[in-house]
């Protein structure tokens, strides 16, 4: 049995607070609900949900600080105590994850309310959270609407919406990793969900001076490519689409790193290496990337030479069961440091 689970709604447009009770009656959600935010984020639009949300409905609220098993927990205690029947994420990557997770585990619905457009998380059934065993991504379940408010998305710094580039461009080389996959190791692949995958990684390439501006359209075009990807791990019923040897070297610095980058920061470079490794264009990869203002080396990214070669080295332990281009063995040293370098990424 394969089963595909997607959004019900995605809502995409400008000042959609008001909106947001229509979605609540349109999914016939129950009271009470959740509003899960941050500290930064419920000043964006947290308090503003909030306020709109409780003109219709009863609501409870509670503040994530990381993505850590035991905010989690606190938010899963919060549904638990409350009788809590949704819940609605509104923030970045951590938040929603968090709220991705907890919800899953209490068995609730939950709406994906993006305050950035970093990753595609925001869409995706896969979240990353920190304090488990678990080293990557971990499976959850899709939210049930997203509801993108450009208006809101676009007061985010520049570089959030780079790092959503960064994410989506990836879906290149994790393509490559599924086909190589599936012709040596006999891996399920679909081609739909790779189609799909790919069209949203060469459309942010070919609109990048459109998304550098950084106005409505280049922020609803980034907004579009990250709900695809979503939906095509959805389809593949795995993160198979949108993450493969360069996710896993994103995941090695976050090993290594106290303080790592933004994941779609990480991403693209590895989506660089990688490119060189299969023998693709990375050069084109590497110009989009500059071009949308992501970093495409090291310094850059603010990140040691000797950590990105260490991580280049360590990656194809973080997931052996993930057949990639690092194959069984990974990179040597010398592999490691030669791709770096010829990239130009150290």
């Amino acid at each position: 049995m394969h089963l595909m689970e997607f959004p019900r709604e995605v809502i995409l447009g400008k000042n959609l607070i008001p909106e947001i009770n229509n979605v609540i009656k349109r999914l016939n959600l129950e009271a009470p609900g959740l509003i899960v935010y941050g500290p930064i984020t419920k000043k964006i639009a947290g308090s503003d949900v909030e306020k709109t949300l409780k003109e219709d409905i009863d609501v409870v609220s509670i503040t994530v600080r990381e993505a850590h098993i035991k905010e989690v927990e606190k938010v899963m205690d919060k549904i638990i105590d409350e009788g809590v029947k949704w819940a609605i994420a509104v923030g970045g990557g951590s938040i929603i994850d968090v709220t991705k997770l907890a919800s899953y585990k209490t068995n609730i619905p939950f709406i994906s309310f993006p305050t950035t457009a970093s990753h595609d998380g925001i869409a995706s059934a896969n979240a990353s959270i920190k304090g488990i065993e678990a080293k990557t991504s971990i499976k959850a379940k899709p939210p049930i609407a997203v509801v993108a408010d450009i208006s809101i998305i676009k007061t985010a710094p520049k570089r959030y919406l780079a790092a959503g580039v960064g994410d989506v461009i990836s879906n290149i080389t994790a393509v490559r990793d599924w086909k190589l996959a599936h012709k040596l190791r006999g891996e399920y692949f679909s081609e739909y969900a790779a189609a799909l995958s790919l069209m949203s990684a060469k459309m942010v390439i070919r609109d990048a001076e459109i998304i550098r501006i950084g106005d409505d359209e280049g922020v609803r075009k980034v907004i579009k490519a990250l709900i695809s990807s979503g939906v095509a791990m959805s389809i593949a019923g795995s993160s198979r689409p949108a993450s493969g040897a360069e996710h896993l070297f994103s995941h090695a610095l976050d090993m290594l790193l106290d303080k790592p980058a933004l994941h779609g920061e990480q991403t693209g470079i590895g989506t660089i290496i990688m490119a060189y490794l299969h023998g693709i264009n990375w050069k084109k990869i590497r110009d989009t990337l500059k071009l949308v203002g992501a970093p495409t080396t090291a310094y850059e990214l603010g990140i040691d030479p000797e950590i990105i070669i260490e991580a280049l080295t360590i990656a194809h332990t973080i997931r052996p069961d993930r057949y990639t281009i690092l194959g069984k063995e990974g990179l040597t040293r010398e592999a490691a440091e030669k791709a770096a370098k010829i990239t130009g990424v150290i």
